[in-house]
């Protein structure tokens, strides 16, 4: 289909995206990549009489040091994120989950900042946010404030963006000395994901001394999977402790039936890929 007649608008600077943005109210949105969004505006499920395309804000793309984090702009593309070699040392997690996002077309085409407002529960990078423990930099007519990851995924497809405000940047916490995979289930190469697991583990004295274990299409957000984080500490770095320890995983998720999958089985099959993932990243 064709999408409904819109204004169309390319700011050069963030402070004009959100002049913008505040102008044309709820009328209007952000395009940043378009992968998700041009989908959604052909099938007219969305009518915006305003796109404001950020593809002209040089300042948004890019990553840096600065202090104890890495900063990744908001425009960075999917990848640019996994090809990093920033990203691929201080927080590789987010370089491995990035690479395994559609083809080649969507991660030239797809940013960072474009999936994680989109808010997909089966996105596969708010969990990576999550088990980072990132921070959203956004700017709005009253300037830029900090907000979270956990603070950040509201409900599904819901932010904690002000529908005046821009996703800017995203600060990662360096990390060093953890071990990181992610284990997605789906359908075909390109699909999202039936069920996905992000896992950081810290291994000492040849045990598991600390993890992180986030879920993916769970829920109407990424969820942390708390009982298998608390099963896991102090846990044998061994094949058979690390599976019992995420039966836990379907622990506090409400997830959907649908036509991939009934919630049941999804249930069982996070408890299976959480086995596979944190065994991956503890290196057993």
């Amino acid at each position: 289909m064709i999408p409904v007649a819109f204004d169309y608008l390319r700011p050069s600077s963030v402070d004009e995206a959100v002049a913008a943005l505040a102008a044309g109210g709820e009328d209007a949105k952000i395009l940043a990549g378009g992968q998700s969004l041009l989908p959604v505006l052909r099938l007219r499920l969305s009518a915006p009489s305003l796109l404001i395309d950020l593809g002209g804000v040089a300042r948004l793309r890019g990553v840096r040091e600065e202090g104890d984090s890495l900063v990744i702009g908001a425009m960075t593309t999917h990848d640019e994120v996994a090809t990093s070699p920033l990203v691929r040392r201080f927080a590789p997690l987010l370089s491995q989950m990035a690479a395994t996002i559609g083809d080649r077309q969507v991660r030239h085409r797809g940013t960072l900042g474009g999936s994680l407002a989109h808010a997909d529960p089966a996105a596969d990078l708010p969990a990576a946010a999550a088990t980072l423990e990132a921070r959203f930099v956004l700017a709005g007519p009253s300037g830029r404030r900090v907000v979270s990851a956990a603070d950040f995924a509201v409900d599904l497809f819901t932010t904690a963006l002000a529908d005046d405000e821009v996703l800017v940047e995203v600060q990662v916490p360096k990390l060093e000395g953890w071990g990181s995979h992610y284990e997605k289930f789906h359908r075909v190469v390109q699909a999202w994901a039936i069920v996905g697991v992000a896992a950081m583990v810290r291994r000492s004295d040849g045990g598991i001394e600390s993890a992180r274990v986030t879920l993916t299409n769970m829920g109407p957000t990424a969820l942390r999977a708390t009982a298998v984080e608390q099963a896991l500490a102090g846990c044998a770095a061994d094949p058979g402790a690390i599976d019992e320890a995420c039966m836990a995983a379907a622990e506090g998720t409400s997830p959907r039936d649908d036509v991939t999958a009934s919630a049941e089985y999804r249930r069982h099959l996070v408890r299976v890929i959480a086995g596979r993932a944190v065994a991956a990243a503890a290196g057993v």
